[in-house]
């Protein structure tokens, strides 16, 4: 996504300078808010789930990126306009799992012991992870099983996960009728559309006025 971005503005004649991965979403956040850069694309959900931990998740795709402009803009930081598409972790089993274990729902995950997760090292501090997963689902027996340099679905190939951390636009999930990913009928995930997160001095007018 940054790479996406940056082009784009680079063939508008913007000067850019790539500090390449600064890792999960909140080592990137400290690296805008410390000035060590001034721009990165971020999920909206991410944002305000996360990072601002709102209270009461919003109930739509805009009003997510509005808790999250809100959240940045008290911070000398705002967003651009969100894209039309999202990427959304899913809760993904094999789905042979699925048809023995009667598995269609994230709330259908209470009956499988032992129940284990793959996910990324932020997850078990994630209302949109493994804490939403216990404190909203109530899947207090869930063994978290850090990622490696392994994927998620050589993990659940293995046998070595019952889940894993997949996302909504997997080429995994998306072509192959070999893994499943389960309803998350009570919304953790969140809307998770892309924006810019931009330091406001970068669209700043002359005038003062914020040129977005």
């Amino acid at each position: 996504l940054g790479q996406l971005y940056g082009q784009a503005l680079q063939a508008k004649g913007f000067p850019v300078t790539y500090k390449g991965s600064f890792g999960s979403s909140e080592l990137a956040d400290k690296a805008i808010t410390s000035g060590k850069m001034n721009f990165y694309p971020e999920y909206t959900g991410v944002i305000a789930l996360d990072l601002a931990k709102v209270k009461n998740a919003p109930k739509s795709a805009n009003g997510t990126y509005v808790a999250a402009k809100k959240f940045e803009n008290t911070r000398g930081l705002t967003l651009l306009n969100p894209t039309p598409f999202e990427d959304v972790d899913t809760f993904t089993v094999l789905t042979s799992t699925a048809h023995k274990d009667g598995l269609k729902t994230m709330s259908d995950l209470k009956k499988v012991n032992p129940l284990t997760y793959a996910g990324y090292p932020a997850c078990p501090t994630r209302i949109t992870c493994l804490l939403g997963m216990k404190q909203i689902y109530g899947l207090n027996q869930i063994k978290f099983i850090p990622i490696g340099n392994i994927s998620v679905y050589t993990l659940l190939d293995q046998g070595r996960a019952v889940g894993g951390d997949g996302f909504s636009t997997d080429p995994a999930q998306l072509n192959h009728k070999k893994y499943t990913a389960l309803v998350d009928d009570k919304h953790i995930f969140g809307y998770q559309n892309v924006a810019p997160v931009i330091k406001k001095t970068l669209i700043t007018g002359p005038n003062g006025a914020l040129l977005v």
